[in-house]
């Protein structure tokens, strides 16, 4: 299922229902691992997955100058742009801008949606395609040893604005064999003012990885690896460890 089918229904809701994300600390991380391993100080990003641009703001207020590409028109719709940040329609996979980043980045698991290896390796191919030999590719994933530890379980969230509550269920199935989790997600949508309440249901099929996998796909691409640690605290991954961070460098 592609990213524009698996957000197009709910993405008018999407910052509701992640208001209590923290993208600033999320920026400063990435920062902090750019700062790490980019020698620019006005390094010029590419977004894949860009969404409604919370993180490319922020990352534009640190300095960052940021082009989104972002496969849903709704999304893209709802992004505000400014001297610094961009952002666009497009396909990750198959994108070809002409110009060349410092680095690619990658955030909220949306390299977890390729599910197939052609997807992962097309997306690979496109982040090298827009890199100089020694460019960055950072990007987090869903992490094997953690999914198979921890199991995905029946969890229900719920958010509310002064117009809007949204109670979303999501239900994991193990596809063990396809190293791959699908999330069916039921999503209660209820207009407080009308007094009406909208079902909406989705399917995202979410692809988990170990580090042969990734040291492989990163091989085969023309990077190296340079560093694969937990999302935000930088801990050496493990079990325990659901979202892992990657740094690959084009050879």
């Amino acid at each position: 299922m592609s990213e524009k089918s698996v957000f197009g229904l709910y993405s008018h809701y999407y910052d509701l229902f992640y208001q209590d994300k923290d993208y600033a600390a999320e920026v400063q991380y990435v920062d902090t691992l750019l700062q790490r391993y980019v020698s620019s100080s006005a390094c010029h990003l590419l977004e894949f997955g860009s969404g409604t641009g919370r993180h490319g703001q922020l990352l534009a207020q640190q300095g960052y100058r940021v082009t989104g590409i972002e496969l849903s028109r709704e999304m893209v719709a709802q992004a505000t742009e400014s001297d610094r940040f961009s952002c666009q329609q497009g396909d990750i996979r198959t994108v070809r801008l002409g110009t060349r980043f410092d680095a690619v980045i990658s955030l909220f698991h949306v390299m977890s949606y390729q599910v197939t290896n052609g997807d992962v390796l097309a997306v690979l191919q496109s982040a090298a395609d827009h890199l100089d030999s020694g460019g960055l590719f950072l990007f987090d994933v869903w992490y094997t040893p953690a999914v198979y530890t921890q199991q995905p379980e029946v969890r229900i969230k719920k958010m509310a604005n002064e117009r809007h509550e949204i109670t979303r269920i999501a239900e994991p199935t193990i596809l063990v064999n396809e190293n791959r989790v699908d999330v069916e997600y039921t999503i209660f949508i209820q207009d407080k003012a009308a007094g009406t309440c909208q079902v909406l249901t989705e399917r995202h099929p979410m692809r988990h990885f170990s580090l042969p996998e990734i040291e492989l796909f990163a091989s085969v691409s023309g990077f190296d690896l340079l560093c694969a640690e937990e999302f935000l605290t930088g801990a050496s991954p493990g079990q325990e460890t659901w979202g892992t961070c990657i740094v690959l460098r084009k050879k």
